[in-house]
């Protein structure tokens, strides 16, 4: 009987009240660095199609690019991506199309990998939250205010416990929350 099973992660930016936009702030190079190393060791990404779309950013090589931005493009190339879709045709390289029962592939996913599997996209997360599949919630703040935008959760927040906090880098502080 298998003992380990993977981790699914919803790890998200967001601003001091609450909202998610890739436009409004980006990390500094500590950050960065972190989600440099964060990428390459995950098992795979669930992605939603919004956010996949925004990410496909990492798919070519762009020649204003610094080192980091090649080593982070480089990592996320090589991982599994899933995005879940159902107006996509399509997916890039090293992806595979999820247009329906969601629920069962990552289940399975879950249950044939082991490490961390990251949820990318508040509306697919608090779809697999309401499905009881999110291990664990780390939530990046910025000191910025939006006052607008997208919400990092997409409907009511699930009941969660204080995991961890820590500082990465001089400006964010991150929270990790367990399903209470």
């Amino acid at each position: 009987m298998r003992s380990k099973m993977a981790k699914l992660v919803f790890a998200m930016n967001q601003s001091l009240d609450g909202y998610v936009d890739h436009q409004e702030f980006a990390p500094d190079r500590s950050l960065f660095r972190h989600f440099i190393d964060h990428v390459r060791d995950l098992t795979g990404s669930v992605y939603g199609r919004c956010l996949y779309e925004v990410m496909r950013y990492w798919d070519e090589d762009h020649p204003e690019w610094d080192a980091a931005e090649r080593e982070f493009a480089a990592a996320w190339r090589a991982q599994p991506k899933w995005v879940v879709s159902r107006s996509l045709q399509s997916v890039g390289p090293n992806a595979t199309l999820v247009n329906d029962d969601v629920e069962a592939v990552v289940r399975g996913l879950k249950a044939d990998l082991t490490g961390e599997i990251d949820v990318g996209g508040p509306d697919l997360a608090q779809s697999l939250t309401a499905l009881g599949l999110v291990d664990e919630y780390r939530l990046y703040f910025h000191p910025v205010v939006l006052g607008r935008g997208k919400p990092f959760f997409a409907r009511a927040r699930p009941a969660l416990r204080l995991l961890a906090s820590d500082r990465i880098g001089t400006e964010v502080i991150r929270l990790t929350y367990v399903p209470a």
